[in-house]
């Protein structure tokens, strides 16, 4: 509590004493404050409500708020016949403090989180431990400031039929971390709801931002930035909060292991004035993240960049960043942002997600009216991103026209160089690797599989999984050649049709793109196939 508000509360205190005709002492004054732990215990002197100032063989002066009852004084009176009893009144605030001096709270250690296996019992008990003897809004800050520590995308509270799973996303993968009580997770969820402007008692799925700096009891501090997203199970409500890094210096086209010839295509696009850009994949695959880098490499003095985004993850200077958070209605309200910020005159307009025909066309129409649009989109490739586009805005030669590159990502687990097992793959691993290697487009090196070596995760006391970080597999193309011609004449009938067109054009595809980076050691196969397939 601040000087200014504790002069208040004991400036009112004074007052009521004054009303009440009561002594009033102002325990803020007391500069030692001591102890009468052997004239009544702790329990009595909290639930009663009143503390002793002064005691000797004579008197004692007890300390009593405005909650504290006429008939407990009584009995006070009573229970110390041999000496002279008095009552002066003190703020709340002041018997708190003194409630804190006789029993003072348990110190918390916050012990850093460290996963060595896939399933650690001991792990959980030790977090859970750790969880239930901290305050809500600590708990909230902790579980943040461990998922940092551990490079984790992710948060997930789990309503279970006796207990709240938490898990972390590390690397793609799920590990569980904690269980919390239930009882401490009605504290908890009504912190993050607090927090992140959320109702607990809402039937339906809801979205939400915490941004907010936290000092833990232990005095640590953490910078708390999380998008929410919960939804009302059987159990109650679950919850996935997603990390946002705040540093700018992250989101750089050098950072995203572009191959040089993706990379050549990125840049030209980007570098030219119009069209539309769209990166493509599911939730959690990396596509604000590659736009933000793409928008990075672009801001200056000399372009105007404006972003509409539900919500604004990350906060970059130099750019307009506009928010649409209302629950109701954010298609329409996509593409009337969308159309308010053409009016401004924009260079670059970065579109979070095309999500409906109206904001599709309006993202479309921008492009071709002198603008660079980048946009994310949901869709399980290149290919299928097109073809849904098309179902959605309908055949239209002057739209396909406006749409510069497709992109589309996964995110695999990278292999941590410093412990990574090279093996001798067997034959039917390289026929498997050589039929997909022959397909590759022309002008693409075909690696050497004589003696192929493939690895695999190893282990140490500071790795255990054998990985450290995501590497993206991609593919991409652009809307000239076979593509340009087959959705020209009207022929795109298929995502199959699109997608052969395009590798006729020189598209690496996914599977292609993972499997290059399995033979250079970046990844595993077991990594690819479980992403792409």
């Amino acid at each position: 509590m601040s000087q200014d508000a504790r002069r208040d509360e004991e400036q009112a205190t004074l007052r009521r004493a004054q009303i009440l005709n009561m002594a009033y002492i102002d325990t803020s004054q007391i500069a030692q404050k001591t102890l009468y732990k052997d004239l009544m215990p702790f329990n009595e002197l909290s639930s009663l409500r009143v503390v002793p100032l002064q005691a000797d063989q004579n008197s004692i002066t007890f300390g009593v708020t405005n909650t504290t009852s006429q008939q407990t004084m009584g009995n006070l009176n009573n229970r110390f016949l041999d000496q002279r009893v008095s009552f002066a009144l003190i703020s709340d605030v002041g018997f708190r403090e003194y409630m804190a001096l006789y029993n003072p709270p348990k110190k918390i250690e916050y012990q850093d989180i460290s996963i060595n296996k896939a399933k650690d019992e001991n792990l959980v008990q030790q977090v859970s431990n750790t969880i239930s003897q901290v305050r809500a809004d600590d708990t909230l800050a902790y579980l943040v400031q461990q998922a940092h520590k551990l490079n984790a995308s992710d948060i997930h509270l789990e309503t279970q039929p006796e207990f709240v799973r938490v898990r972390l996303r590390i690397d793609g993968v799920l590990h569980t971390i904690a269980q919390i009580a239930p009882d401490k997770y009605r504290t908890l969820i009504s912190a993050i709801a607090s927090a992140g402007n959320i109702s607990t008692s809402s039937d339906d799925a809801q979205q939400g931002h915490i941004a907010q700096k936290v000092q833990m009891a232990d005095g640590s501090p953490v910078d708390v930035n999380l998008r929410l997203e919960t939804v009302p199970t059987i159990n109650g409500i679950d919850v996935v909060m997603r990390l946002f890094n705040m540093n700018q210096e992250m989101y750089q086209l050098d950072r995203l292991g572009l191959s040089p010839d993706q990379r050549q295509v990125v840049d030209d696009i980007i570098s030219r004035p119009s069209g539309l850009v769209l990166a493509v994949g599911p939730t959690g695959s990396g596509k604000t993240t590659t736009l933000y880098s793409m928008l990075n490499s672009l801001n200056s003095d000399e372009r105007k960049i404006i972003t509409i985004e539900d919500p604004v993850e990350y906060q970059f200077n130099g750019i307009t960043q506009i928010s649409v958070t209302s629950a109701n209605s954010k298609e329409t309200k996509f593409a009337e942002r969308l159309r308010a910020v053409l009016r401004l005159d924009p260079d670059i307009v970065m579109v979070g997600e095309i999500r409906d025909t109206d904001t599709a066309k309006t993202a479309l129409q921008a492009s071709l009216t002198g603008h660079l649009v980048l946009s994310t989109f949901h869709a399980s490739s290149a290919a299928a991103a097109l073809t849904r586009l098309i179902d959605i805005i309908g055949e239209n030669p002057l739209f396909v026209s406006a749409i510069r590159l497709v992109m589309a990502q996964r995110l695999v687990r990278k292999l941590d160089d410093k412990t990574k097992e090279a093996y001798q793959a067997d034959e039917a691993t390289v026929a498997r690797i050589k039929s997909i290697v022959d397909t590759l487009p022309e002008g693409i090196a075909k690696p050497d599989l004589t003696k192929l070596k493939l690895y695999k995760p190893g282990k140490s006391a500071e790795n255990p999984f054998g990985y450290t970080g995501q590497v993206a597999l991609r593919e991409q193309f652009l809307m000239t050649g076979e593509i340009g011609k087959l959705l020209a004449e009207g022929k795109a009938t298929s995502t199959q049709d699109i997608e052969a067109a395009a590798i006729k054009s020189g598209m690496r595809t996914m599977i292609q793109d993972g499997i290059l980076k399995v033979i250079a050691g970046e990844t595993t196969l077991e990594e690819v196939y479980r992403v792409v397939g």
